[in-house]
């Protein structure tokens, strides 16, 4: 499994830019063959910062991801929008996933 993190700062005045093409984003990665998670969230603690968690069966699943037109109209809607710091994105390779008990 893979697992990618990210973060983006985004300035105050976009925000509603980048909720309204994170929906259709959010939605359509979900619908994916090979996407187990595809999730965006405002972070509490750290006004206008989106954390993104994404799970995928594979490698090839994630990249397959990078070509579809829904990523394509994301990373361009995102080229729009204003931020305060570089966006950081990571990747992991995942293995022996089993629920926490708390």
């Amino acid at each position: 499994m893979i697992i990618v993190l990210a973060t983006a700062r985004i300035h105050p005045d976009d925000v509603a830019k980048v909720e309204a093409a994170g929906r259709a984003m959010v939605a359509a990665s979900n619908a994916e063959e090979g996407c187990l998670g595809y999730c965006y969230a405002w972070d509490i603690s750290e006004p206008h910062t989106l954390r993104v968690s994404e799970k995928w069966k594979d490698e090839a699943a994630l990249r397959f991801h990078f070509s579809t037109p829904h990523m394509a109209a994301f990373l361009a809607a995102l080229g729009t929008v204003r931020q305060t710091a570089p966006i950081d994105v990571k990747m992991f390779d995942a293995a022996n996933e089993r629920p926490l008990k708390l």
